[in-house]
């Protein structure tokens, strides 16, 4: 009698397990990984510089901020855009309900992120959580992760933290642990912001110390690293290689660096985007960078340079909904 009770109960966990797998977060639920269609896995729509202390909602309008920031999003549906990754961390002027605000407005699935953006010495990271340790910022972006954010029940898709351009400082490598940590529990992708190599890796090896794939990990802004071979070789490990500054390069626009990651069989770890925008408060008159140029100028230029149909939906289909599932990577 016992099993009879058991096996029923087992194959419920195992179904309710293969309902939850390839399921990717947004602002309005959780979407199957086949419904990412055409992403931008870096972009922003607001970002205040104004610093972890000083920064709150009351310094813009949010109905001027949204009218402001639509017609970007707007240009978007000629080119088939589905999903956009809004990587603004919180204290940097994370505005979750303005995301989901627009995701309703124009029918594109707005991925967010729970995280510490520890870049600029630290100017977006709150006194209080310099003196926190790994695991206490762990349980704080799991608590996120199931309780949503800042009580509005919006969920993360992602980890988000940024590390400055140079070997880890002691709390740099503590975001770095608190990011596996809250992976191992939450099966959250770890995007961090990082540029050249030497933190890249050292970031990898935190996440081996804590048995975490480096499949979980975007090295984002990885085309600031000069020496190639570096993405190759963490492409290899299983690393995603983020190159998202094609809203600001006329030169990557060239799409050199895409071609060369072809030749090395790479092209499936590749993640590529604009980190365009935003909307500043106290900044009206700043210019907004569109999210058209890989659309308009660089797929046109890899086209050129012999890439398929196919090469371009990998990048930015299928790489997105690999990288963005939420799936425990351990090793």
């Amino acid at each position: 009698m016992k099993k009879l009770i058991f096996l029923p109960f087992l194959f419920f966990l195992l179904s309710c397990q293969i309902q939850n797998q390839n399921k990717i977060i947004t602002v309005t639920g959780e979407i199957n990984a086949k419904e990412i269609g055409i992403t931008l896995g870096h972009e922003h729509v607001l970002v205040d510089f104004i610093g972890a202390e000083k920064v709150s909602a009351d310094r813009y309008n949010q109905d001027t901020a949204f009218h402001q920031i639509l017609p970007y999003l707007n240009e978007l549906e000629e080119h088939g855009v589905k999903t956009f990754v809004e990587c603004t961390p919180s204290y940097l002027g994370k505005d979750v309900t303005l995301l989901k605000r627009l995701s309703k407005e124009t029918g594109i699935n707005f991925i967010t992120n729970t995280g510490f953006y520890g870049a600029f010495d630290n100017k977006f990271i709150p006194q209080h959580v310099l003196g926190m340790t790994a695991e206490m910022i762990a349980q704080f972006w799991i608590a996120e992760f199931e309780q949503g954010i800042d009580g509005t029940g919006i969920r993360p898709g992602f980890i988000k933290i940024a590390v400055d351009r140079k070997p880890l400082s002691e709390f740099h490598a503590s975001l770095a642990r608190a990011a596996a940590l809250a992976h191992k529990e939450t099966g959250l992708t770890i995007m961090s912001h990082t540029g050249p190599a030497v933190g890249a890796f050292q970031q990898l090896e935190i996440l081996n110390e804590e048995g975490v794939s480096p499949e979980a990990f975007i090295w984002t802004h990885a085309s600031n690293e000069e020496d190639w071979l570096k993405l190759v070789e963490a492409a290899q490990m299983g690393c995603w290689i983020s190159l998202d500054k094609y809203g600001w390069s006329e030169e990557a626009l060239k799409g050199e660096t895409l071609a060369y990651l072809k030749e090395q069989n790479v092209l499936d770890k590749v993640l590529i985007s604009h980190d365009a925008g935003w909307y500043e408060p106290g900044k009206p008159e700043r210019k907004f960078k569109s999210y058209t140029p890989i659309f308009k100028i660089l797929i046109p230029n890899l086209k050129e340079k012999g890439f398929t149909e196919e090469d371009i939906n990998l990048l930015l289909v299928e790489n997105p909904a690999k990288a963005f599932t939420m799936k425990k990577r351990l090793q």
